[in-house]
Parts: structure tokens; C-alpha cells; sequence
């Protein structure tokens, strides 16, 4: 026995004295990177003017970015925990290094290129995933749509209209690409008050969407609540950009102008959900 317990604490001593790198590393604690963390700093730290950094996102960022310079698609001086343009195109360049093209290759994580991406080198938490395509109210969105705008309309206690969902490319040229991607809704007003129309943009944004009224004097379109899911990983660019767009303060068009919506506290779906 004592000579067991003796070849035991020389073989522990024998691994302390090598490091870590005695350790075999699938047994080595990796890092995390919080997907939601991520995903967040994907949309608004590109639309930002500098290199701020979204609260909460630096380590994620890094370990992501610390990925792509590894592979040879980010320089050392953009693993800075600011997910702007330019770690948007190191991302884009490793989806297609995946074989993926169009609108998967936006530079926008998904779940399985970050989880690829990652691959004894962190782990991924706080996973996102917008589920499968479904109809709902008579539009295409996915599945992760549908339960925020169905939460929604239990709030408002009323259905809403939906007059153009979501993965449809060039239907709608006035919406510049907002819809060929994931999480993206356009909403009648028909018979809406101006009170009622802006309770529905207030409940909206409540769940998780960046939403607001258009008007026929803003663009060559109807009255309409657009509303794009924040935090959808399917988004289109211009989706994107608009989510970013709105945690900055400003209403989305093409002159990013200030929000003109209802005040409230910008979440996501999940951060809804967690209250």
C-alpha cells in the first residue's frame, strides 16, 4: 500500500514539474464564449462609428477572434474583443472555408461554424438557435420568430397581421434585403389607432424585437410595423445592421436617424425569457 501511494505522488509530482501541457487536452477545462454575448457584439459593434465594445462581450469576442487569427483570417491587431467589419469578413472567409455561400457566409456566427470554429479551443455556452422554418399567421419565419411574435400577441391580447415574413429574398425591393434572411416581419396597421399602433411597437420591442412604425412619408411603402428579431442568427445584413442600428439609438433607414419608437429597455428573447 505504501508503495502504491508512493509511485502515486511521484507520478503527481512528475505532471506538475511538465505543466499543463502533460495534461492531455481533452481533458483540459476550455474556455467559454457565450453565444449570445457574441451574437450581440455582431450586430452593433460594426455599425459603430469606433471601437467601443459591447458590454459583456470582450472574452467571447477575443476567443472567437483569437480563433480566426489562428487560422490565418485575422490580423493580430483586430483580436481586440470588438466584433467590427473586420472581424465580420475574417468570419464570412471561415463559413466559406466551410463550403458555405449566400446568406450563411454573412459573417454572422451560427452555432455550428462557432462550435467548428472553436474546436479544442473553447466551448460555446448560452447557445442560439432560431429553429426550423414554419408558417405562422400565413408568412414563413422560423421557429424562434414565432414564439416571440406569438408572445406578443398573447400581451396585446389581439392576432396580428403579418404582411410579409421572413426568408424572402428580392418579394420586396422597397425592404432592401431586410427579408431574405431569418427574424425579419412586416405588420398591417389597418383599422390601428395611433395609441394602438404604438402599444404593439412597445410590446413588440418588450419580447426581443427591434421594432417600428413606417410611415408612408419615411419611404415608397404603406404604414407599417417593421420588426426584425434581435439576436436571430439567420438575419440578412441589412437585418443586422438594423438590430445594430437600434441598440445605438437610431430607427433603422438608410439615414440613421434617432429612434423615433417607443422607449424601452432593449432585450433579447432570451433575455426576456429569463426576466
Amino acid at each position: 500500500m505504501r508503495a502504491a501511494t508512493t509511485g502515486l505522488r511521484l507520478a503527481t509530482a512528475a505532471l506538475v514539474a511538465l505543466g499543463p501541457l502533460a495534461v492531455p487536452a481533452a481533458a483540459r477545462a476550455l474556455p467559454s464564449v457565450d453565444m449570445e454575448a457574441v451574437i450581440k457584439a455582431a450586430q452593433i459593434d460594426p455599425r459603430r462609428s469606433g471601437t467601443a465594445l459591447t458590454p459583456g462581450a470582450k472574452a467571447s469576442v477575443q476567443q472567437v477572434e483569437s480563433a480566426l487569427r489562428a487560422r490565418g483570417l485575422l490580423a493580430a491587431s483586430y483580436v481586440d474583443g470588438h466584433f467590427g467589419t473586420k472581424t465580420i469578413e475574417a468570419y464570412a472567409a471561415y463559413q466559406r472555408s466551410l463550403g458555405y455561400t449566400g446568406l450563411d457566409a454573412s459573417g454572422l456566427p451560427g452555432l455550428t461554424s462557432l462550435r467548428s470554429l472553436g474546436a479544442d479551443t473553447y466551448t460555446v455556452v448560452r447557445t442560439l438557435t432560431p429553429g426550423a422554418r414554419v408558417t405562422y399567421r400565413g408568412a414563413t419565419m422560423n421557429a424562434r420568430t414565432k414564439a416571440m411574435l406569438g408572445r406578443a400577441e398573447s400581451l396585446l391580447g389581439r392576432s396580428l397581421v403579418v404582411t410579409q415574413g421572413s426568408y424572402n429574398p428580392g418579394g420586396d425591393p422597397s425592404s432592401a434585403g431586410t427579408h431574405d434572411g431569418g427574424g425579419a416581419l412586416d405588420l398591417s396597421v389597418s383599422g390601428m389607432s395611433a395609441a394602438t399602433r404604438t402599444t404593439v411597437v412597445r410590446t413588440l420591442r418588450k419580447v426581443g424585437f427591434a421594432a417600428w412604425l413606417r410611415t408612408a412619408a419615411q419611404g415608397d411603402w404603406a404604414d407599417h410595423i417593421h420588426a426584425i428579431a434581435i439576436s436571430d442568427t439567420d438575419q440578412s445584413p441589412g437585418a443586422r445592421n438594423q438590430a445594430g442600428d437600434y441598440y445605438l439609438g437610431q430607427n433603422g433607414l438608410s439615414g440613421r436617424g434617432p429612434d423615433d419608437g417607443p422607449a424601452v429597455t432593449r432585450v433579447t428573447w432570451e433575455e426576456y425569457l429569463r426576466g
